[in-house]
């Protein structure tokens, strides 16, 4: 039985990554649907949630906020809003998960009741499709029951690992912007194989599959992925000469520095800028 089982989760904001966990939960068998709910400021949308998913849905913040363990899947932009929407119906003990980026526990903990538990969250998209990269830190209130709860909620729909919450802008920076960088690498893989001759679908189709392939390989294999890359690496071979263009062009050092921007970025936000 899952240790989610027993919890009535509440999630405050309806939007892309809260369905992509309303789905693994309920879908994966972790939770019934009548003990989840989500609120958000557009009927449409938390009326679509329902018909989904079965689950409950209200337009008042502060009901879910009272009834649950609460998941505050909003931007960090609006954090301060809802803060101060709820801060006064979350009593002592419950707990919060928050997957806001750059938003700190202690930012959360200042504008809530003392003793609320807190657990910070940075997951990415691929949740959407069940295979999302998740990391948690708990803030000082929180336990490490706290931490199972929470793993096993971003479980439902990928990797999760635990880390000290001063990686977690890091982790923004990383695997939370990372499918972006992605996302414009297979463009450019595809573009390149319709240059060379192929057709736009096959193109597409052949270097989605390539980088979930290899992707898979490292994390079944846990083998470093230099050695990976060896392996395909062949003397005089086709790999070795497309290696050496893309280090030519700079693609290591780009990819590190937008990692490092955006991890930047992720902390610029979390002190409150634009």
């Amino acid at each position: 039985m899952s240790i989610l089982a027993s919890h009535t989760i509440g999630f405050i904001g309806a939007g892309n990554m809260a369905e992509a966990l309303i789905r693994g939960l309920v879908r994966g068998g972790h939770i019934a649907p009548d003990r989840v709910m989500a609120s958000g400021p557009r009927r449409e949308r938390l009326d679509e949630l329902k018909a989904s998913y079965g689950i409950k849905v209200e337009t008042d913040n502060r009901i879910v906020a009272r009834n649950a363990v609460v998941v505050l899947a909003v931007k960090p932009q609006i954090m301060d809003k809802v803060l101060r929407e709820i801060g006064d119906q979350l009593s002592p003990g419950t707990l919060v998960i928050s997957i806001a980026a750059g938003v700190d526990t202690e930012t959360i903990e200042t504008a809530v009741a003392e003793g609320v538990r807190v657990v910070r969250a940075m997951p990415n998209t691929p949740a959407l499709v069940g295979a999302g990269a998740t990391a948690i830190s708990a803030g000082s209130h929180g336990s490490e029951q706290d931490l199972a709860t929470a793993k096993a909620m971003f479980d439902a729909v990928g990797i999760t690992v635990v880390l000290e919450e001063h990686h977690l802008d890091a982790v923004t920076g990383l695997s939370g912007s990372g499918p972006a960088y992605i996302f414009l690498i297979l463009e450019a893989l595809a573009d390149a194989g319709v240059k060379v001759g192929l057709s736009r679908r096959n193109a597409q189709r052949l270097a989605a599959q390539t980088v979930m392939g290899s992707a898979k390989m490292l994390l079944e294999t846990n083998e470093h992925p230099g050695q990976l890359k060896d392996m395909v690496t062949s003397p005089g071979g086709t790999a070795i000469a497309g290696l050496h263009t893309l280090e030519e062009g700079g693609l290591r050092t780009t990819l590190i520095n937008a990692v490092e921007t955006a991890t930047k970025r992720a902390r610029e936000l979390g002190r409150g800028g634009k």
